[in-house]
């Protein structure tokens, strides 16, 4: 009788996990790029692997950084 209680509360235990696990795992899910109201500042569509995720990303990020450091300039020139 002990064995059965223990391995039923051993599947309990590891049902609860696995639910708790998919809600992590769905919760760090970037959500779809949608247009926002200051335009550019979407969350990018990644595919492919983790590693390809992360140079997807850091890609992006450099080329809005470069993007912006070319806009800094003009912004700094007086009006005539």
């Amino acid at each position: 009788m002990r064995i059965v209680f223990g391995l039923l509360s051993l599947v309990v235990v590891l049902a609860i996990v696995g639910v708790v696990a998919k809600k992590q795992i769905q919760s760090v899910r970037l959500p779809t790029a949608v247009e926002g109201a200051s335009g550019s500042a979407s969350v990018p569509v990644l595919s492919g692997t983790a590693a390809q995720q992360s140079q997807q990303l850091q890609k992006k990020i450099q080329d809005d950084l470069s993007k912006i450091m070319q806009q800094a300039p003009a912004r700094l020139e007086p009006a005539p």
